[in-house]
């Protein structure tokens, strides 16, 4: 029988994309930016300037002289946090349920945590 790699749950990531966070472990701990895209099957992000690897592309017409390009690299969603713009700090969330809707509210102000994408 061969040896299988662990599966993450897919299910259930506490980011949507659009989200504004804060990167809370490895090289690039402290980095804040928005969540460019969510990778459910594997737990990941993908955070606006962080995380950034090279990558050596081939010349194409897009871009006929080839050569080093820098770009965003997913991280496993558990290494990102929530960021408060309005107390200036890592959060987590709660939600309120009204007429309107329900919506995802920050557990230190109390304020309504925007959901745009």
């Amino acid at each position: 029988m061969a040896a299988t790699k662990h599966k993450v749950q897919p299910n259930k990531i506490h980011v949507k994309k659009g989200d504004y966070v804060m990167v809370i472990s490895g090289k690039d701990a402290g980095k804040k930016g928005k969540v460019i895209d969510v990778i459910r099957k594997k737990g990941r992000v993908v955070v606006e300037k962080a995380n950034m690897v090279k990558r050596h592309t081939k010349p194409s017409q897009s871009m006929p002289q080839g050569g080093i390009v820098s770009k965003e690299a997913p991280m496993a969603s558990s290494n990102v946090m929530l960021y408060c713009q309005e107390c200036k700090s890592v959060t987590r969330v709660s939600f309120k349920v009204t007429e309107e809707g329900k919506f995802r509210v920050c557990k230190h102000c109390g304020e309504t945590l925007p959901d745009k994408h």
